[in-house]
């Protein structure tokens, strides 16, 4: 049983769940989005992204938000996907991160965008 994110009540008023592609997803988000230090039991945990929102977007800036990206996503998801590609744009005031992954229980090979900053 995979728990779905954002935590939802489904209709039948029991915890929501979702199938292993969209709970992997969930789980990037929640490494990408999560700032370190932010969570009290493990304060290493996260990949920095939401400190971009405020940083100048620039090639510089993505490059290096590449690098923590891929650390963090080897060092938290290792187990679970495999970095295939993983590619930082700054755009305008927004930093775009694209990740191709293999999930290493199914052999999918999913592609998601995640966005930073800008306007919407």
């Amino acid at each position: 049983m995979e728990i779905d994110y954002p935590f939802a009540i489904d209709p039948r008023g029991r915890t929501a769940t979702t199938d292993e592609a969209d709970h992997v997803r969930d789980m990037i988000e929640q490494l990408l989005f999560t700032r370190p230090g932010e969570r009290v039991n493990r304060p290493d945990f996260g990949a920095g992204v939401m400190h971009q929102v405020f940083a100048f977007a620039s090639p510089e800036a993505a490059t290096a938000l590449e690098f923590t990206t891929r650390a963090a996503l080897q060092r938290y998801l290792g187990d679970v996907i495999d970095v295939q590609k993983l590619e930082v744009t700054a755009r305008d005031a927004a930093m775009e991160v694209e990740i191709h992954y293999l999930i290493r229980t199914t052999g999918e090979r999913p592609v998601q965008t995640f966005v930073v900053g800008g306007t919407e």
